[in-house]
């Protein structure tokens, strides 16, 4: 009787060049940077679409930036945070609020149900404009925004999104990053 057994390719890997299990986490991150970087354009938002109470801004996600790290606004974003009756305050604090990721687990989490689920939740206040791939966009900017330090910042999910353009959902981005953050730390707990 023959027993066909399967070996995954990470398996094969180690065994035929004895690659010590500390150094996988190293490689994993390596290959799954150069994987990112292989499928996904060289492309990250420019733009924002910054949406508060039925108003809205398109503007330069430098002045998000600006904003996360001086606390000042540029006119567009004042005038809507003006209109929306918002602090910048509040929207520099969201810009800022770090949230430990390892770039690995999280690209696992990611792509299991649960992580689906997350992407979906996240999905209603970080999208593209057209609605579509919003999934896989979120997922690539996530990673990616956990990749270099291994912390994941609203700033940063805005800047590594795959699409020129990247609408942000004033109005429920507090409790969706509230759900990531809870689902961050669900997974350090699951997964030390």
């Amino acid at each position: 009787m023959l027993v066909a057994t399967y070996s995954s390719p990470l398996a094969s890997l180690v065994k035929r060049f004895e690659v010590p299990m500390n150094n996988l986490k190293e490689i994993a991150i390596a290959v799954l940077t150069l994987v990112t970087s292989a499928t996904m354009p060289a492309l990250a938002a420019e733009e924002v679409l910054l949406k508060y109470r039925g108003f809205s801004r398109t503007v330069p996600t430098t002045d998000l930036a600006t904003l996360a790290e001086t606390g000042q606004t540029s006119d567009p974003v004042d005038g809507l945070l003006r209109q929306a009756n918002k602090e910048p305050e509040e929207l520099q604090s969201l810009l800022t609020r770090q949230l430990a990721a390892d770039p690995v687990v999280l690209d696992q989490a990611l792509n299991s149900w649960p992580g689906e689920w997350m992407l979906d939740q996240l999905g209603t206040a970080i999208h593209p404009v057209s609605g579509e791939a919003s999934r896989q966009a979120l997922r690539s900017a996530l990673v990616l925004s956990a990749d270099n330090d291994g912390q994941i910042s609203l700033l940063e999910i805005l800047q590594t999104y795959p699409t020129a353009e990247v609408v942000l959902e004033g109005d429920v981005i507090a409790s969706a990053y509230d759900r990531l953050a809870t689902f961050l730390g669900t997974l350090s707990i699951l997964l030390p």
